[in-house]
């Protein structure tokens, strides 16, 4: 199972907004710039997270975007819910009438406990700690300056 584009940028902008939560709005343009992310392809991106009720957005020149509840209320399974849909690996998982087969289909188990794996794991990282894993993984990266 392979995440589109469509979640990993949203999840980006997402994690942008957090790490600036409390700041006020922010402008798509910067979040754009700081996140490498197309604006209009981000601008796609926030209409939708707008529409899950993850993002609230203002318009005009001192507009942006900002995160409808605090960092700590989101996990990351909503934002990728909001952007990707249901996450199912195959199509017998949420509807087993589907399949003539799903009474003894020993892989369909499979498939619907990879399904709850990959939710529970989603769902048990907050935006609130991935913005403290990217603080620390920032200061790792930044190279010092030495003076003489």
């Amino acid at each position: 199972m392979k995440l589109s584009t469509r979640a990993r940028y949203g999840v980006r902008a997402m994690l942008e907004l957090a790490l600036h939560y409390g700041d006020g709005y922010v402008l798509v343009k910067d979040i754009a710039k700081n996140q490498e992310i197309s604006r209009r392809y981000l601008e796609h991106l926030i209409v939708s997270l707008n529409a899950a009720g993850l993002v609230k957005t203002i318009r005009g020149k001192k507009g942006g975007c900002i995160l409808a509840k605090h960092p700590s209320e989101i996990k990351l399974g909503e934002i990728v819910e909001a952007l990707e849909g249901s996450l199912v690996p195959v199509d017998c998982v949420p509807d087993s009438k589907i399949c003539s087969r799903e009474r003894f289909c020993a892989v369909r188990d499979i498939w619907i406990k990879m399904r709850e794996t990959i939710i529970n794991l989603l769902n048990s990282v907050t935006l609130e700690e991935l913005a403290k894993r990217q603080r620390e993984k920032s200061k790792r990266t930044e190279t010092p300056i030495y003076y003489i």
